[in-house]
């Protein structure tokens, strides 16, 4: 089942306020003055759900089961259309499964549990790894930084800020150091000094693209010549205000350097926190963590059954 708390359930509903407002709303606008669930409130319901940042192909699904449930459970009043909504949009979501695994768990049999967090500039990514750091650390963990994006001015500071609001070590270098001999050295340090997980920045932009994904790859190779199997994750972080452009960056990754997780920064800040919707369903791969807030302690473990029920709460 579900493992937030009443508290993180609550800062949950605040983060998706504008969301939910946006989606809710158009809703209603959709049903107004409507006796009966008709193809054209369908269709308006369609459209409500694209506009919100779901995407044409979750959407799709959604309003098929909608129309499917609506002509075989007779349903009739255009107020019921939010409670199917949020029934299977959940089903999509759970795909038949409540089991859900704590992120911040790491596995026993590899020491220092190695992760890389990738993804472009702006999406919030040094905010993002120093509060990751802090789940960590908060749950008794051994935590190292490392910092590779060597690219970016300011960017070792930044995250410096970070390492130390979660009071865990970091290793970096001068800029422009290579970003694969920071990592390789930081997992030396790991490795040595007995670190329980180790977290490593990347940068987000280089000359061009093609270059990026080269570097994310070298990084890759460098930590396996300690650690064979490392990294054992590799999150992409994305923002969720981006909406559609985030679907596009997930592609991107996904396709160049092997992407284990997600995570969907800003969704406190933005009325298209639907595109989670899109992202969860649309990629065989898991959205760990969302972001509700600017404080360390506001990167939650991405609870589905609370994110709909957040989303779809009147």
């Amino acid at each position: 089942m579900g493992f937030l708390d009443a508290f993180n359930v609550s800062r949950l509903k605040e983060g998706l306020n504008k969301t939910r407002t946006n989606l809710l709303e158009k809703v209603q606008k959709a049903i107004h003055g409507k006796t009966r669930i008709d193809d054209e409130v369908i269709e308006q319901l369609e459209e409500v759900l694209i506009a919100g940042d779901v995407g044409v192909q979750t959407t799709n699904i959604l309003i098929e089961r909608i129309r499917d449930r609506v002509k075989k459970e007779r349903y009739e009043n255009p107020d019921e259309l939010n409670g199917l909504l949020h029934d299977e949009t959940q089903k999509l979501l759970l795909n038949g499964s409540l089991e859900m695994v704590d992120p911040s768990s790491i596995p026993q049999n590899h020491r220092p549990h190695v992760i890389m967090i990738v993804g472009v500039n702006g999406v919030g990514k040094t905010t993002t790894i120093g509060k990751l750091a802090y789940n960590y650390r908060n749950s008794g963990k051994n935590v190292l930084i490392a910092a590779a994006d060597t690219f970016r001015a300011a960017a070792n500071e930044q995250l410096e800020i970070w390492a130390k609001r979660a009071g865990v070590k970091m290793i970096q270098q001068s800029q422009g150091a290579d970003p694969a001999a920071v990592a390789y050295d930081s997992l030396k340090s790991a490795l040595a000094n007995n670190a329980d997980v180790m977290i490593i920045d990347t940068a987000g932009r280089l000359h061009t693209k093609v270059n990026l994904m080269e570097e994310l790859k070298k990084i890759k190779r460098v930590l396996q010549k300690l650690m064979p199997d490392a990294p054992h994750e590799v999150l992409l972080v994305l923002d969720a205000s981006t909406g559609q452009n985030a679907i596009q960056q997930a592609k991107q990754f996904t396709a160049a350097v092997g992407i284990t997780g997600l995570i969907l920064t800003k969704l406190d800040g933005t009325a298209k926190g639907g595109v989670v919707l899109a992202i969860s369903h649309e990629f065989d791969i898991p959205v760990k963590y969302v972001g509700v807030g600017e404080k360390i302690d506001d990167l939650q473990p991405f609870d589905r059954k609370a994110f709909v029920d957040a989303l779809f709460e009147r």
